[in-house]
């Protein structure tokens, strides 16, 4: 601790729940604590907040139900244009397999969310859910991310509205804007709308944003449709990916406008809260934003990020590996005090990487990956079943809980019957991963599957 200027005091009291960071001391965590240090802090609030016994994951599936998307996000490789020859949109007999599938492997939970599609109407959606409320009962839908409900008021034609061309919400006068986005809010809760999904939060400082997030929702809409939900009883999720183009800062300010409006939430006694923050690494196979070359880490000269007056600002890339990535996640622990979970993200870095994250601040594993095509399509990511996930858990000394959305537990693993301790032959049950190979057109990917000896 040599470096760092923050009273050791105040850090005792954080850990304690009795003080708070500023952003700049978050900062200067970032750059001055030693990686131990963040680790034994943030397991301290971890422990505080969860106790030291259960750690948790979620049985739920990822259903991307279209690849249709009218954004052009330089960090996606699977969007694709609607007369794409691998355009698609799920049929209700492709979503039945897929639901019943998950049902069948004791899932809980369907993530699903899709690209931007600016054809589909509402009705295409209320439909959607009720069908699956009805066919599928016990699967809470956790579905649509703030980013999806932008386009949504841009597109869908309601009596009494007008729409805008895609990606253009932001055109609409700002009372109508919210005006639309409560209707559409109360229509899909109605339907069987559960819970919204943090997905599209990438990193809120506009100058990033603006050239990573081409047609998205910007910072303030992002916030808006989740406080929307809010009021509306729903919770919802939190999500940030860094280590591209942003400054450390950015990291750090976009936590804090998260804390800030859960702050806001708490306050209001909105029924609603953020229940989850959850980051990971930008990967960047496939990508247009991959393909900038790597900042030079020892040319002596500060990242270009930094400095938004930079002749090479946004040109290059400061790439995230392990040790940045437990570093952000031990300070979001520390920072996002009114957050209840922290998740690990073993997706994109790796299930002992993810299993690292429970001494990180961490108290949740995420899904067991029955599915995924969002990052797969950007690089690889990794998959667990049940057994292993549960097994990662245990080895760390803790008991594995399987959660339900609320992060209440729905079984807890402590007898003979668990899904680990069942297992005679761990040759069965062997990390696979999920990735991508490029074509002669490096727009056209194709998802496989591989053991680790492939």
């Amino acid at each position: 601790m040599s470096g760092l200027m923050i009273d050791r005091h105040h850090l005792d009291q954080v850990v304690e729940g009795k003080a708070r960071l500023t952003a700049q001391q978050a900062l200067e965590l970032y750059h001055e604590a030693s990686l131990h240090d963040l680790g034994r802090w943030s397991s301290a609030m971890c422990n505080r907040i969860h106790g030291d016994t259960y750690r948790s994951y979620v049985i739920d599936r990822n259903v991307n139900y279209t690849n249709v998307c009218s954004a052009r996000c330089t960090f996606c490789a699977f969007r694709r244009d609607v007369d794409d020859h691998d355009a698609y949109t799920l049929s209700k007999e492709e979503l039945k397999n897929k639901f019943t599938e998950l049902v069948n492997l004791g899932g809980t939970q369907a993530l699903m969310q899709g690209g931007m599609h600016p054809d589909l109407p509402i009705t295409f959606y209320e439909e959607l859910l009720s069908w699956l409320k009805a066919e599928f009962p016990t699967i809470h839908l956790h579905a649509f991310s703030p980013p999806e409900f932008v386009e949504f008021v841009a597109v869908f034609d309601l009596d009494g509205f007008p729409t805008t061309a895609p990606g253009k919400s932001h055109a609409l006068p700002a009372e109508v804007w919210a005006a639309k986005l409560e209707v559409i809010m109360d229509r899909l809760q109605a339907a069987g709308l559960d819970t919204i999904p943090g997905g599209g939060g990438e990193i809120f400082a506009a100058p990033v944003r603006d050239r990573i997030g081409r047609g998205k929702a910007t910072a303030r809409q992002w916030l808006d449709v989740m406080k929307c939900a809010h009021r509306h009883g729903m919770n919802t999720s939190a999500t940030m990916m860094f280590g591209h183009i942003e400054s450390i800062a950015d990291r750090m300010d976009h936590m804090l406008q998260i804390r800030d409006a859960q702050d806001e939430a708490i306050a209001n006694n909105w029924p609603g809260k953020y229940t989850a923050f959850i980051s990971w690494p930008f990967q960047r196979e496939n990508t247009p934003m991959g393909r900038l070359p790597n900042w030079d880490r020892d040319s002596g000269e500060a990242f270009p990020g930094e400095d938004i007056e930079h002749p090479k600002y946004a040109k290059v890339l400061r790439m995230s590996g392990a040790t940045d990535y437990l570093r952000m996640q031990a300070i979001s622990r520390l920072f996002l005090d009114n957050v209840h979970s922290i998740g690990a993200s073993w997706v994109t870095m790796g299930p002992h990487i993810g299993q690292l994250g429970l001494f990180y601040g961490a108290n949740d594993m995420g899904s067991v990956m029955i599915e995924e095509n969002v990052v797969s399509a950007a690089g690889t990511t990794y998959c667990l079943d049940e057994a292993l996930l549960c097994r990662l858990i245990r080895n760390s000394g803790f008991t594995p809980a399987q959660r339900a959305n609320d992060y209440s537990f729905l079984r807890i693993h402590d007898g003979e019957q668990s899904p680990d301790l069942m297992v005679t032959d761990w040759s069965e049950h062997r990390v696979s991963h999920l990735h991508q190979h490029g074509h002669e057109d490096e727009s056209l990917t194709q998802l496989t599957i591989t053991s680790p000896e492939n």
